[in-house]
This record gives structure tokens, sequence and C-alpha cells, in this order.
């Protein structure tokens, strides 16, 4: 028999495993996501999330409460009768109340190899971290942060220039895939648990926007990581002069170059738009973006914007 999965996700990343568990033959009774938001440049239209079309695509209704402090909201979940909830990337802290809301509990589906990286941000500080692998886990959720047993496990490598966005695609996928292997075997009572290790607890927070400027003075490997990890969201970046003045500049690629430089940090040292870093080392700059522009391979942006070698940027 189908497992009845109350499904609990919000941006493109849950899609895939909302669309897995439709496929294997589950009965989504029901979907809860997070109310629409404002978009568009001026922010006055409100959009549904990724979760919410991909649900109204398959005829599944949708929840949306603010939180789950009142109790009509909670009796209204237990009133689904559920066998299951499956969350992936909700965006909402889930009470007691919830977590025992349905017959076999919670199962989340997180973007790292817990207890390394629990947390918010968990794609972006492996790879700000240097890490060379992280992967998909399906974990049996209880009332602390990521902290319940494991059911099953997916690694993906990080590649030396792999960027967040194409992490978070490649994690999205297997994760659609890992979850729908998970609860075919909850269905036939053989989902192993296994409580999380103790040591290597490393809690991935929210990225900060002060966290987003490049910092040069770093080692090469450092600025490379950070520009990588933040990469296309929300953007690492530095200043410019620009027509006299000022101006922000995203760095959505880059190359390690391990290039020696007595050079100052932040210093352009040649017509690649190779910098130099604080250990002697340097990054080369591939792809950028001008505030309200688009993002140009290095030399389209130096057709428009010429950076001199020698300057120095920060």
């Amino acid at each position: 028999m189908a497992l009845r999965i109350i499904f609990m996700g919000t941006p493109d990343f849950s899609v895939p495993t909302l669309a897995a568990l439709a496929d294997a033959g589950h009965e989504i009774v029901a979907v809860y996501s997070q109310p629409p938001r404002p978009a568009g440049r001026r922010g006055l239209e409100l959009v549904k999330s990724p979760v919410h079309q991909a649900a109204e695509l398959l005829g599944i209704p949708v929840h949306m409460p603010v939180n789950f402090r009142e109790e009509a909201d909670r009796a209204a979940f237990r009133a689904l009768d559920a066998d299951v909830a499956v969350v992936v990337a909700y965006g909402l802290i889930l009470p007691e109340a919830i977590l025992s809301g349905t017959r076999l509990g919670c199962y989340n589906g997180h973007a790292s190899l817990l207890p390394r990286w629990r947390g918010a941000a968990p794609i972006q500080r492996a790879i700000m971290a240097g890490d060379n692998e992280t992967g998909m886990m399906v974990m049996k959720m209880d009332k602390g942060l990521d902290t319940g047993p494991v059911a099953m496990t997916r690694r993906v490598a990080i590649g030396d220039t792999m960027t967040a966005g194409e992490l978070h695609d490649k994690l999205m996928q297997a994760g659609g895939t890992l979850m729908a292997e998970a609860m075919a075997k909850l269905e036939a009572g053989d989902l192993p648990l296994t409580p999380q290790a103790e040591a290597g607890v490393l809690y991935a927070a929210k990225i900060d926007k002060a966290e987003t400027r490049i910092d040069f003075s770093r080692p090469a490997r450092d600025v490379h990581n950070h520009i990588r990890g933040l990469s296309p969201f929300p953007g690492a970046w530095f200043e410019l002069p620009i027509a006299g003045k000022p101006e922000r500049v995203k760095v959505l690629a880059s190359a390690f170059a391990g290039e020696t430089s007595s050079k100052t940090a932040g210093t352009v040292l040649d017509e690649n738009l190779t910098v130099a870093c604080g250990d002697g080392g340097a990054v080369r700059l591939l792809r950028l973006q001008k505030a309200g522009g688009k993002p140009l391979d290095a030399a389209d942006f130096l057709h428009g914007t010429p950076v001199a070698v020698g300057q120095v940027v920060a």
C-alpha cells in the first residue's frame, strides 16, 4: 500500500522530491508551503512558492499557515490522518505537535553530511570551507536543529570550481531520488535509523550580507572558495571605481591562479583580471556583474569597464 504523505517545502530545491514521491505512487494528501511573497522589480506582485505551483499542477491542496502556534492549524494537520510528513527546505521550525502529528513521524531531506553543517546554509558553507564532498541525508526529525537519526545518505563530490548554484542543482536531484528510496523502505518497514555522531558538529549559519564582500587579504584559496560559495546568490563582491565613483561588482566565477606575488592584496596583476591575495597567491576573476547589469565573462566585462594592471581593488 502507498503511504499517505504530507509534503512540506517551499523553494525550487524541494520540487524534485515532491515530484519523485508523486511518481512513486504515494498519496500526497496535502502540501504545506510558505505563503506567497512579493516579487518583481517593485515588489508589488505576490508570487506563489515553487512548491505551491508544483502542487497545483499535481492537483494537491496547499496549506500556508504563518506558523503552527494556533491549535486550529495543528488540528488541521492531524486531521489529514497521514502516515508520514516529508520536509525539504520548508522554512519553519516544527513544534512537537507537528513532529508527532503523523503515524510514522517527520522525515527531512537535508543537504549535508550530518552532523557537519546543521542549519540554514549547508550548501554555501560546505563550499566556503573548502569541503571536497557533501551529500543528501534523509533524517527522522526531532526537537533539535537537524539532530535526528539518519536513515539514508547519498554522497556528492564538490569539484574545485563548482559553485553553490551548481551544487544546489546536483543535490536537489539526488535528494528526490533518495527520499523516494527512503519512503519505499519505510513503507516496507525496513528503514534503518542511525544516531548522528557526537563529534564533528558544525553549524551552517544563514549567510549574512556583511560577509559577502571579498577580502583579498585572505589566502587565495579562501577567496576562491568564498566567491564560488556565494555564486550565484547572494554573490560575493568588491568595489571598483566606475565613472569616478565606487560601484559594487559581483564575482560569479573565479579560478585559483596559484601564482606567487609580492604585490599588495587586491592588486590587478594582468589583463586577465588576476588579483593578488594575502598569501602571495592569486585568483582569476572569470565572470562578473555590475549592479543592474547582466553577468559577463571577464573579457566582455573589460571591454565596457577597463581595469588597469596595477590597480588595487577592494
